[in-house]
């Protein structure tokens, strides 16, 4: 079995919200396989494969069960409920690039990703400013 991780992803393009599908872990896979000589060989021999996480001597490691299904519940839970495709963090600065503050930067008060809000504080006339806006329209500084 082999198991590319995706989530699904949110943005905004052209004003509509557009679902796409982001990996986990670019440039990883996940392999479930019985590992002999011929299985090892076929695998480390495939095209575009450069290596292997843990293991010794390049062999790879299994991971744990437990670590497989929180992988899967995190798919399951991107598909149920897709997550914006730019996190924000609260202390961020921003610079907003649509809107009546265009082009001003801020710093990321509170976010809201249930709503795809946040709240920036911006300086207008030299006092900082609570800001409501969506995430299409600011970017990271």
């Amino acid at each position: 079995t082999i198991l590319v991780p995706t989530e699904e992803v949110v943005e905004m393009k052209n004003g509509q919200k557009v679902v796409s599908e982001r990996r986990f872990f670019p440039g990883y896979v996940l392999v479930n396989m019985v590992m002999d000589d011929d299985t090892w060989h076929l695998v480390k021999h495939t095209s575009k494969v450069s290596g292997f996480v843990g293991g010794a001597k390049n062999k790879p490691a299994p991971i744990s069960q437990a670590d497989v299904d929180k992988i899967m519940a995190q798919m399951q839970e991107g598909t149920e409920k897709p997550k914006p495709k730019t996190l924000f963090e609260v202390g961020e600065m921003v610079r907003v690039k649509e809107g009546p503050f265009t082009d001003f930067n801020g710093n990321v008060e509170s976010v809201n990703y249930e709503k795809s809000r946040l709240t920036v504080s911006v300086t207008i006339f030299g006092r900082a400013t609570p800001v409501d806006l969506e995430f299409h329209q600011v970017e990271k500084a």
